[in-house]
């Protein structure tokens, strides 16, 4: 495979940029592990995230708190996909230093994207970036490749790593309908029943606010 990653399909350039409920594109690339192919990760939870720069404070900072919840990440399913502009062999020597330094191994893989085709893509730059670099753009994608959830930090502040693992137990509690996820909910804790929508279930319950606002028995 040539350096530089490539969007096969799923993405025209006229489109608008991605919103939670689409489907990702399909791209192929070099990363830190191989050959990587998005099709690969159907089937799984995966956590398609870039950085601005390698050898960077917060970029590494990152990786390496990544890397140390990869367990608890893999216990829920889900695939960890780093990306940024900077080469292979920059993401190789970088992730070297880190096992080197820290004595932390990135097992994940970090995908190379020099031509910036999948950061355009996936909308991973910022308009006003005065360079090449992408910005820390985060997609939660579930096992048939629609995004879920998406965040965006500046390069000034680095990702929450127990948010995006409570992003991600949230996302696949409540799939297929079974609840909603309140403010500041944690795992364990009750989700909210689904309200009816008529006006017989909002006159059948005894608490005025019951047929909106209840909990349900999380289980979890």
């Amino acid at each position: 495979m040539t350096s530089g990653g490539e969007i096969v399909e799923g993405w025209d350039v006229a489109m608008q940029p991605l919103r939670i409920g689409d489907v990702v594109p399909r791209f192929v690339a070099r990363s830190t592990q191989g050959p990587f192919d998005l099709d690969s990760c159907r089937g799984e939870w995966l956590i398609l995230f870039s950085h601005p720069a390698d050898f960077t404070p917060v970029c590494t900072s990152e990786v390496v708190a990544l890397a140390r919840a990869a367990p608890e990440f893999g216990a829920l399913g889900c695939r960890l996909v780093g990306l940024s502009v900077d080469s292979l062999y920059s993401h190789l020597a970088w992730i070297r230093l880190i096992r080197d330094t820290t004595g932390v191994t990135i097992d994940f893989p970090i995908i190379e994207d020099p031509t910036m085709e999948i950061a355009r893509g996936y909308g991973m730059v910022s308009s006003n970036a005065h360079d090449s670099g992408t910005v820390r753009m985060t997609y939660f994608i579930d096992p048939d490749g629609v995004i879920q959830a998406m965040n965006s930090y500046p390069l000034t502040v680095g990702r929450s790593i127990p948010e995006m693992l409570r992003i991600l137990t949230a996302l696949q509690r409540v799939r297929g309908g079974s609840g909603l996820a309140p403010a500041d909910w944690q795992p364990g804790a009750d989700l909210l029943r689904i309200p009816g929508e008529t006006a017989q279930a909002a006159f059948a319950s005894e608490d005025p606010a019951g047929w909106f606002h209840a909990p349900l028995s999380d289980g979890g």
